[in-house]
């Protein structure tokens, strides 16, 4: 099947010809159809198939067949989890919007709020938000979502990891009962399900690999290692390879900041992202990394989501997640548009269980490796850390204003106990962000 057989306007065709792309993949194909007979959708895809486009097509072909209003107020709107994931979302529809007379912006945490606004102002067709600085901007009668006709909830089972269902219920609610809506998800979950079935209405459900599979073109590995050889051993791993782009995942902020200093101090050059870190900081090591002047990208879990580098060759987990679909997630950051991509994953005794899971999760036992200088401690104990728990539970931190966890975690439950007051919703959103 070629783009020319799905039905979209000539305009969007030169858009994806310009890109350089002929054939859509399996999510676009099945997904584009239905989204343009104006159906609900409830889709599952893998991280790298193409999804962005799978809804962004369809959905800016809906919008320019469909003229409205000239003061152009907001008819669609993609709600994201992270900053990173919405500025790349935006960049896609910036480019496939390119020969349409549409006008997007995209709003986020982190940044002034004030250019945000203004475009907002100045009218736009399509917004990409998330969902503190969508609130906080409504809430102060910025911007109006009564007019929305569109809606697409992207990520939505990072949505609920990341503590996000209330903010989800009220923004529904600022919405039109009369919309279509479009939900993808990398897995199909029991809470993803039951959040479609109170947003979705009769939704065509289609999934482009098997709920929780690996991406097939990733070569996978385990590394049994002592605890305290693990930096020097991926320090090796990348030296000796000499590897020129690889995305290392640690489980907390302090151990991406940690191991971004030893990669320094060996000459290897790093950076490290997550959410203690500015936004200027977030897309400077991010554009570096891209770039190449940046071997080394370190990220914990929340900050990488929606990271689009293409061609990743080197996914590294120096910590195995305490999430088992994180592990899915990590590596679709390499494997991306068919591209052959490594997966390599450092594992400690306390971190046995956690593997187990993980191939429990993706059916497949992952080959083990032992590399001599670095072997694995035989007196260390194999109990697990404790284990974090889905939506900001288990010991995600409250004191810590500043972090992914603290925002995602503590601010919603606190809020799922008592209502805040009004003169604190600003505060409290900007926490969430």
């Amino acid at each position: 099947m070629s783009f020319n057989s799905l039905g979209l306007s000539q305009a969007l065709l030169k858009a994806i010809s310009k890109k350089g792309y002929t054939t859509p993949s399996p999510i676009q194909e099945k997904a584009i159809p239905p989204i343009l007979e104006g159906k609900d959708i409830l889709a599952s895809a893998q991280t790298g198939t193409g999804k962005t486009a799978g809804f962004t097509l369809p959905l800016l072909h809906f919008l320019s067949e469909n003229p409205k209003d000239k003061h152009r107020p907001i008819r669609a709107l993609i709600l994201t989890p992270t900053r990173e994931l919405a500025a790349q979302v935006y960049a896609n529809v910036k480019e496939y919007s390119e020969f349409l007379n549409l006008r997007s912006a995209v709003i986020f945490g982190g940044v002034n709020q004030k250019p945000q606004a203004a475009r907002i102002r100045q009218g736009v067709d399509v917004l990409v938000a998330t969902p503190g600085r969508l609130l906080d901007l409504e809430n102060q009668g910025l911007l109006s979502l009564k007019r929305i006709e569109i809606f697409v909830l992207d990520e939505a089972d990072r949505m609920l990891d990341m503590g996000f269902l209330r903010d989800i219920e009220r923004v529904i609610k600022m919405m039109p009962t009369k919309r279509q809506n479009l939900m993808f998800s990398a897995t199909f979950s029991k809470d993803i399900k039951k959040l479609a079935h109170g947003i979705l209405q009769n939704p065509v459900q289609v999934e482009a690999t098997p709920e929780n599979t690996t991406v097939e073109a990733i070569s996978q590995k385990v590394y049994r290692v002592a605890k305290g050889l693990k930096t020097g051993l991926i320090i090796k791993l990348i030296s000796d390879g000499n590897w020129k782009q690889v995305l290392v995942f640690t489980r907390t902020k302090h151990g991406a900041n940690k191991l971004c200093k030893k990669m320094i101090s060996s000459n290897i050059s790093a950076a490290a992202i997550h959410g203690n870190k500015s936004q200027g900081a977030r897309t400077k090591a991010l554009a570096g990394f891209k770039n190449g002047s940046i071997r080394v990208l370190v990220a914990t879990d929340i900050a990488a989501r929606g990271l689009d580098i293409p061609l990743l060759p080197h996914v590294i987990n120096f910590e195995l997640p305490n999430i088992s679909e994180d592990y899915v997630h990590r590596i679709g950051r390499t494997g991306r548009a068919g591209a052959k991509g490594e997966a390599l994953s450092l594992v400690s005794a306390d971190e046995t269980t956690y593997l187990r899971d993980i191939e429990k999760l993706i059916d497949m036992k992952l080959p083990v490796e032992i590399i001599e200088g670095f072997e694995p401690d035989p007196n260390a104990s194999t109990a697990p850390i404790k284990k974090q728990q889905r939506g900001g539970g288990g010991n995600r931190s409250r004191s810590n204003s500043g972090s992914e966890n603290s925002r995602a975690g503590g601010q919603r439950r606190n809020n799922s106990r008592r209502r805040p007051k009004k003169n604190n919703d600003k505060r409290n959103n900007d926490r969430r962000r």
